[in-house]
């Protein structure tokens, strides 16, 4: 029969692998993606302003989430074929799209069928910016400013230009069509697969001027090879000081700046939603990250799931009056 002692030590040994085992699995479920490989799917081209952010972003997370990140560009359609990847995903938190307004307020609207409903098929995780559309033209274009720009199309083009646009139907594309009524003038809203090729083609002389989001130019802006002249939002980017908004050269109504967030399958656990909205808040409180992405022109503060949802709902309401108003007709 064994000794009293050698039970107890039997005990205490089947114990503390009981309390081992506890402890790991309740560090599983409370941090479901540590050790897992995510996907954060980018619905633009590689070498684009979300691209860029979105790789800035994974480089930190994955030190924050003790997991590997890796971005994934699905380009095409204004972002629908990343938001069909992410409908299609495992909602297991695995799969994320890191997108901003275009994807979520806007194409639901323009699109007949886009394949998808945000308010049905996702869940936002987590909010990290915002930031403001801006117009801008190229370095072959003599005009210094929007008002000259404008004086230039009157002049040069007979009142007729192309703009270019990263997506069709899309904010850029509803605001040239409203520059273009206020301005008196024949401005034709030129769509591209994403602001890549865009500034390709501005950069290369091929179109005058093109709207797109402040992260798009703002390095090829800095490097004067073109110019931002006029930003949306209700004032002055801090990244780019001396340029006015559009409310100051007389077209007001775009105040509501766009989002950037995070959106994972609807049906995700909680955890795995809590967990990347955590390390999302840790990776911008980085003076490092925050730099970087403010330099990029964006306007950097985390937003909750919750937060995000209302920003996303109230953004979708705002735009659905403007896009009624031009008289578009959803394709």
């Amino acid at each position: 029969m064994p000794s009293l002692s050698r039970f107890s030590r039997r005990q205490g040994l089947a114990a503390a692998l009981a309390l081992a085992t506890t402890a790991f699995t309740g560090l599983a479920q409370a941090e479901p993606l540590t050790g897992k490989t995510l996907k954060l799917l980018v619905g633009f081209p590689a070498g684009g302003g979300t691209d860029a952010i979105a790789r800035v972003l994974a480089e930190s997370l994955k030190d924050e989430l003790g997991a590997t990140v890796i971005v994934e560009n699905k380009p095409g359609a204004g972002g629908q074929l990343a938001a069909q990847t992410l409908k299609a995903a495992p909602a297991d938190g695995t799969t994320l799209f890191l997108s901003h307004d275009h994807s979520i307020s806007i194409l639901p609207q323009v699109v007949k069928t886009p394949g998808f409903d945000p308010v049905v098929d996702f869940v936002p995780v987590a909010g990290f910016a915002t930031f403001v559309n801006s117009f801008a033209v190229s370095g072959g274009t003599p005009a210094k400013s929007f008002n000259e720009y404008v004086a230039w199309v009157k002049s040069a083009g007979g009142g007729k230009g192309a703009v270019g646009v990263p997506a069709p139907a899309s904010v850029p594309e509803f605001l040239v069509k409203l520059i273009a009524e206020k301005y008196k003038l024949d401005l034709v809203a030129a769509p591209y697969r994403g602001s890549a090729p865009m500034m390709a083609d501005m950069l290369g002389n091929q179109i005058a001027a093109g709207v797109g989001s402040v992260p798009d130019f703002i390095e090829n802006h800095k490097s004067g090879k073109l110019r931002i002249v006029a930003v949306l939002g209700g004032t002055r980017q801090l990244a780019l000081p001396d340029v006015p908004t559009f409310a100051e050269l007389g077209l007001a109504g775009f105040e509501d700046v766009p989002y950037y967030g995070v959106f994972a399958p609807a049906g995700t656990p909680k955890p795995a939603l809590d967990q990347f909205s955590t390390a999302l808040a840790k990776v911008l409180a980085k003076p490092a990250v925050r730099d970087r992405l403010t330099a990029m022109g964006l306007t950097v503060g985390h937003m909750t799931g919750e937060q995000l949802g209302s920003r996303e709902r109230a953004y979708t309401a705002t735009w659905a009056k403007i896009i009624k108003a031009t008289g578009f007709v959803p394709q």
